[in-house]
């Protein structure tokens, strides 16, 4: 789980509603002083949320980019419902593509940003259409499913969701948390596991535990993509990202002293990083 150093928004940013023509999701729109240099949409992983995304605003705001971080359907304050069937891959995936739309960026294109699983939902809204898009960033995301203890994991949650509350699933969490871990988000970050719909941790945690390759497809979209990791990572092996990279023809990047979530433990680092590669383009 992500552990945003604070849910308040910098003063760049604004939290709000998005409309799109699927729905209305929840938003931090951070803009720059001016005339935006580019656009980026950030989309968040499993058990995440926008706040993940929070200490990069405001560097890259600075850097001159309008950024806008999501809660996808089902997550934290975006709405959703406990049909299973509204979480497939492909729903999720026309959700960022409405994302895109409404952003109103018009001729240049996207910068899109997936962390974890919402770079797997940010592949599949790519190789639905790739027009949108400026770039593909993935962050911590790899190229298929998750790690076997990962699967573990999840198939444990997704059983304990089906039957326990959240409040009795996020107790039961906690206590299997390091020391050092136990002790931090407070309770900021138990009202956000507390506001996810079940089913769609359920449903993402199925994808994540049985998503098939699809480096091949997403290479031949001749998008451009960065792949961003910090240097030990639980989830994908840094190794299985070096290729993924190399398969794609990707910029890479390793955050050093960062893990799984180098948006949150080097955001300073990952910001700079994120910054190079879209100024590049």
């Amino acid at each position: 789980m992500s552990r945003p150093p604070t849910f308040i928004p910098p003063s760049c940013a604004r939290a709000r509603a998005l409309p799109t023509a699927r729905g209305d999701f929840a938003v931090l729109d951070a803009a720059p002083v001016g005339a935006p240099r580019g656009t980026a949409l950030l989309v968040p992983g499993y058990t995440g949320s926008k706040e993940d995304f929070i200490a990069l605003l405001e560097p890259l705001a600075e850097a001159g980019y309008r950024v806008v971080a999501v809660d996808g359907r089902g997550q934290f304050e975006s709405p959703g419902t406990d049909d299973l069937r509204e979480y497939a891959q492909e729903e999720l995936a026309r959700d960022v593509l409405a994302q895109t739309a409404a952003l109103g960026v018009g001729e240049g294109g996207v910068h899109l940003l997936g962390h974890s699983l919402g770079g797997q939902l940010c592949r599949a809204a790519v190789l639905l259409d790739a027009a949108p898009f400026r770039s593909l960033t993935l962050m911590s995301s790899g190229p298929a499913e998750v790690v076997e203890a990962q699967q573990v994991k999840l198939k444990i949650l997704g059983d304990a969701l089906a039957t326990m509350t959240m409040d009795a699933v996020w107790d039961a969490m906690r206590a299997f948390d390091p020391p050092a871990e136990a002790e931090t988000g407070g309770e900021e970050l138990r009202r956000r596991w507390l506001l996810h719909r079940p089913a769609q941790l359920i449903a993402t945690g199925r994808q994540l535990a049985a998503e098939p390759d699809r480096v091949a497809e997403l290479a031949a979209t001749g998008l451009p993509v960065h792949v961003v990791s910090g240097e030990v990572d639980d989830v994908w092996p840094v190794p299985v990202l070096d290729e993924m990279a190399v398969r794609l023809g990707a910029r890479r990047t390793r955050i050093e002293g960062a893990e799984h979530s180098p948006n949150t433990g080097r955001p300073e680092a990952t910001a700079a990083a994120l910054v190079s590669f879209w100024d590049g383009l």
